[in-house]
């Protein structure tokens, strides 16, 4: 399984499980689950759709447009133990 999550930064991921479930239980961390392992794969980066932002005043010919790009990481999700 693949997810997009904002960008590291080269940094380490480290992902704290809150819950877990399975066909017979299910298990809630107060907060985390300290025995719940995730094995994750940093696949690389890419950009995501650009957001335009457009500010409107009316009667008083103002007007404002400024774009943003978010940055986005790509992780692969493997084995839960």
């Amino acid at each position: 399984m693949e997810i997009l999550i904002d960008r590291l930064d080269g940094k380490a991921v480290v992902p704290e499980v809150l819950m877990i479930s399975d066909e017979n239980a299910v298990k809630v961390g107060t907060p985390v689950l300290d025995k719940v392992k995730i094995n994750v794969k940093v696949l690389g980066e890419e950009k995501g759709d650009k957001v335009n932002v457009r500010k409107f005043r009316a009667k008083s010919r103002y007007r404002r447009r400024m774009g943003f790009t978010p940055l986005y990481t790509r992780v692969q999700i493997g084995k839960i133990t």
